[in-house]
């Protein structure tokens, strides 16, 4: 009996502890999701509505997936939100509304729509959000009918801000604030018609007067800046005392697909990919509105986990109809799959400086050097359709076509500026991230080399480039900057601006062919490199996948 009794004893005080330590669990529990927020951040979506291949680099190959489209993204969104409803925030750091065929068709109003019903809390600009002009920009924007942030954009004329500079809101008692920036650059980065009445100021220019007025009168307890200036740039502003009171730095415009938050001295950066194929989510656990534990996870919009989400369907279906008879029409096929995810040669801007330099008949036509695009790659039957909206995709901005003569000397000046602006020491002095591209040259290059040394050859049609030479090239003209301007490089010989666009050179380059097989054939090399650079900054062990 005393056995039992003891036996019922231990039974009942088991029970007791057991429940005591759910509640106490419960309890924690509690307080640990009444303090957790949560942050979801897209990027550099760049016109791109439905799911499309994606490249990744894995065990030292290129392997491909599909991935993104809006629907989905709001599915993964409203299934983020649904976890943390009070706590949780969805931000995109810009380049929204250029990059495919229906936003240049529509001019970008056809997101208007679209993203209003994508529920974000706030955008802000990225540097081809200005490619339709000022007054496309603002009304484009505006019918968002959600926040837009911009501490560094003004009216050329009245000097008054575009858009406010901050935006401030609060969760489970903790204030949060963002400050946003955009690229400065813009009228060199882009056409310089495109953000005609635009002033920009530099970053350092009002970043600490803003940073005071948001900790010590607006009393925010974390601090985010959103800016859309690229990784190397970035990394470098995290490195800057003025950003000591800045908890994180949310980066985006390089399309870097960052896995782990890199860690400057004063603050840490993050940045999610591109074309809607990610979602960074950022979770803090916050007690007395301070940072106590944090978490990051970039996460793929795979459609097989996330459906598309039924009433975006129907937004969309709309938006797009006006222009699926043009988007759909097939020019032909490639047998290889196409990108242009490398910083140094991709087979996607060798088929169009290739076609560039059959229809002009120069020396060396030269293309700018970007990650726009989503890749193309053959299905199971080898080949991949190339249609007018994929065509749109490569080249969102369709230009007419420039020919014209440079010395040797110009070629290698130039060449040695635009490899300055891809791999410069300083990250202040970078420029973008790739490299031009090009057909009918060879170059060979050391990155790491100082300014002006990194040149190693120069070869144009098989033959050792002359300094005293004059050459044909072609590039993209480029509205609103001077006619002696080809591909930023100045003082061209006798340009002249042809009746015909690149769409047109590509599109009668298709009919002829049929179907293409580009690949990277090594015309652009950086010896001390190696091969396959998909991303570079020195100081971090960070690698794109």
């Amino acid at each position: 009996m005393k056995r039992i009794l003891f036996m019922g004893l231990i039974v009942g005080l088991t029970i007791s502890c057991t429940t005591k330590a759910n509640e106490v669990q419960e309890k924690e529990s509690d307080k640990l999701e009444n303090d957790t927020l949560t942050i979801l951040q897209t990027a550099d979506i760049h016109g791109q509505i439905f799911p499309h291949d994606e490249l990744f680099w894995e065990d030292g190959e290129i392997k491909f997936k599909r991935l993104g489209g809006l629907a989905h993204v709001k599915t993964l969104f409203e299934t983020e939100r649904q976890k943390n409803p009070e706590g949780t925030l969805i931000i995109d750091g810009g380049d929204l509304i250029q990059g495919s065929a229906v936003a240049a068709l529509s001019k970008g109003s056809a997101f208007s729509p679209i993203i209003k019903n994508m529920n974000y809390d706030f955008l802000i600009p990225g540097n081809w959000e200005v490619v339709y002009g000022k007054q496309v920009m603002l009304d484009v924007l505006k019918a968002y009918n959600t926040p837009v942030i911009a501490a560094n954009m003004y009216d050329d004329e009245t000097e008054d801000h575009l858009f406010p500079p901050y935006f401030i809101k609060e969760m489970k008692d903790v204030k949060i604030g963002f400050i946003s920036y955009n690229d400065p650059e813009i009228p060199v980065r882009q056409n310089p018609s495109f953000s005609q009445g635009i002033k920009f100021d530099k970053v350092h220019d009002n970043i600490k007067m803003l940073i005071d007025k948001l900790k010590d009168e607006e009393g925010v307890d974390i601090l985010f800046v959103v800016s859309h200036i690229g990784i190397s740039k970035q990394f470098d502003l995290a490195n800057h005392p003025s950003f000591e009171r800045v908890d994180y730095l949310l980066g985006n415009d390089t399309h870097e697909r960052i896995r782990q938050p890199l860690q400057g001295k004063y603050t840490k950066i993050t940045e999610p990919g591109a074309f809607a194929s990610f979602v960074g989510k950022l979770e803090l656990i916050v007690n007395d509105g301070k940072i106590i534990d944090e978490n990051y996870e970039l996460m793929e919009v795979d459609p097989e986990i996330y459906p598309a989400d039924s009433e975006l369907v129907k937004i969309i279906d709309k938006a797009v109809a006006p222009y699926e008879k043009e988007t759909k029409k097939i020019l032909g096929y490639t047998s290889t799959p196409l990108y242009r995810y490398f910083v140094v040669e991709n087979p996607m801007d060798n088929f169009i400086t290739d076609a560039m330099r059959e229809k002009t008949g120069v020396d060396i036509s030269f293309s700018n050097g970007f990650r726009f695009s989503p890749p193309l790659n053959p299905g199971k039957d080898g080949l991949a359709e190339i249609t007018r909206a994929y065509l749109w995709s490569m080249l969102p901005v369709n230009e007419y076509v420039k020919t014209g003569k440079a010395t040797g000397q110009q070629l290698t000046d130039w060449l040695e500026q635009e490899l300055h602006n891809v791999f410069a020491a300083n990250p202040s002095e970078r420029f973008g991230g790739w490299l031009v591209r090009f057909s009918g040259m060879e170059l060979k290059f050391n990155a790491q080399k100082p300014k002006g040394e990194r040149i190693v050859s120069i070869t144009v049609g098989g033959e050792p480039l002359r300094l005293d030479k004059e050459y044909s090239i072609s590039a993209c003209r480029r509205e609103g900057e001077p006619d002696h301007m080809m591909c930023r490089m100045p003082n061209a010989i006798n340009p002249v601006i042809h009746d015909y666009t690149v769409h047109d050179v590509l599109a009668e380059h298709l009919k002829e062919k049929g179907t293409i097989a580009p690949r990277i054939d090594g015309r652009s090399q950086a010896l001390d490199l190696g091969e396959n650079v998909l991303s570079q900054l020195p100081g971090t062990n960070y690698q794109f996948h």
